[in-house]
């Protein structure tokens, strides 16, 4: 029996497990799988989440229900040691377990790449995550019920400012959905207007998108622009104070509510536990999605230097287009190693890239096609809602689009839900004499 541990529940390490269930079935082959959480999550629908046309469980995928023939545990992987051919894992509990193995896949992803600028960390949100996503949901609210009741006109500006950082897929499509949000919860507030809210990107960059055509950044950025969104590109954040933000250009924003959205780094994983990797920390791989000189190991997705002939750079972009066909690769080199069949180099050719630009509009070039406006946006949510796994997940997304399209947008804010005990504790204070 061949034990395979696979490091990381994303969409690398999900996919290669599924794959493997299929092509190792009736074997006595044992797959584990190592995540933090027991869900993969579909990190496309995440600005659709934070705006509240998706209920964030739709766009979560239980691995448990999902995998059905591999070991998982729900812990953070914190040391490989191959040679000995151990994981180290830590549970959040408290407590730690070795879990062995004899072929290792890693596909740990990547983590938000975080500058030492002053007082970003303290203040700024990422958006990489579920908890994050709801975050900034609830935010934008609390913000509109608070600036709702302030008379000092600073504190009112700073209140409902939104200032967003780096200007990437991710970046912009938040920036695009939590803005249409703002405006349409601004409309039941008797003191505020959709003209109140101030939305700003910056963007170290020339322009916006610079993964797409200009032309089709140019057309995002007009039709931001055009819906009062602020763009400043060449300029960077200085620093982030309570209530304001500090510029390169020496211009002092007033705003309360920072999003970092610029760019992603390899977790440290590899580097740590001795694997060979490159000057971005990502493991090097060859073409086959073996680590280079490592007998008996794999990697693939954003934690991977993979060589791809077609992209610009000669290796593979952090794109969920890739790290799926990645994944399909990877799993079928494996079972043929076991099978001691031959392998396959992994080959990809960019279907084109996609961005939703909220409103019900959004830029694309499929097959460099391009196309903007509605078409784009509705290329946008079929291509991923086609992508996302199961059929209940499916069904939930496009009910959760049939209800927004039809009623209201839902304004209850549930940030209380961050702070569980509060409610308990207050009444166990009022119960003491």
């Amino acid at each position: 029996m061949t034990r395979i541990a696979i490091v990381g529940g994303g969409y690398v390490g999900m996919y290669t497990a599924l794959h493997l269930e299929r092509s190792l079935r009736g074997t006595e082959h044992r797959l584990i799988l190592v995540n933090p959480e027991n869900y993969m999550q579909y990190q496309p629908f995440l600005p659709e989440v934070a705006s509240g046309l998706i209920d964030p469980r739709a766009v979560v995928v239980p691995l448990r229900l999902v995998l059905r023939h591999t070991d998982l545990i729900v812990g953070e992987a914190t040391r490989i040691d191959h040679p000995a051919r151990v994981v180290h894992v830590r549970f959040g509990a408290g407590g730690t377990e070795e879990v062995p193995y004899d072929v290792l896949v890693l596909g740990a992803g990547s983590r938000a790449r975080v500058l030492p600028i002053p007082g970003l960390a303290e203040h700024a949100v990422g958006f990489r995550t579920v908890a994050e996503a709801i975050y900034l949901r609830n935010r934008v609210l609390s913000q509109l019920d608070t600036a709702n009741e302030l008379t000092d006109p600073d504190a009112r500006r700073a209140a409902l400012s939104f200032v967003f950082v780096g200007a990437g897929f991710a970046g912009i499509e938040a920036l695009g959905e939590l803005e249409d949000f703002g405006r349409a919860a601004a409309r039941a507030y008797r003191r505020i207007r959709p003209a109140d809210l101030r939305w700003m990107m910056i963007e170290a960059g020339p322009r916006i998108l610079p993964e797409l055509d200009a032309g089709l950044a140019g057309y995002a950025t007009k039709l931001l622009t055009g819906r009062g969104i602020e763009i400043r590109t060449e300029t960077q954040l200085a620093s982030v104070e309570d209530a304001a933000v500090h510029l390169s250009t020496g211009e002092r924003v007033p705003a309360e509510t920072v999003v970092w959205a610029a760019g992603v780094l390899p977790i440290s994983l590899a580097h740590e536990s001795g694997l060979p990797v490159d000057e971005r920390g990502r493991v090097r791989v060859d073409p086959m999605l073996r680590i280079e000189g490592v007998e008996d190991a794999w990697a693939a997705g954003d934690a991977a230097a993979v060589p791809d002939a077609n992209a610009p750079a000669g290796l593979s972009p952090p794109t969920a287009q890739h790290a799926l066909r990645q994944a399909r690769r990877l799993a079928a080199n494996v079972a043929a190693t076991l099978r001691g069949g031959p392998l396959e180099p992994f080959r990809y050719r960019n279907k084109g890239m996609l961005c939703s630009l909220g409103n019900y509009k959004g830029v694309a070039d499929p097959m460099g096609i391009k196309i903007t406006g509605f078409p784009a946006w509705f290329l946008h949510r079929s291509y991923h809602l086609l992508y996302m796994p199961t059929i209940g997940r499916k069904v939930r997304i496009a009910l959760d689009w049939t209800v927004a399209l039809s009623f209201p947008r839902d304004l209850a804010q549930l940030g209380s839900l961050e702070r569980p005990r509060d409610a308990f504790r207050r009444a166990a204070e009022e119960e003491r004499p």
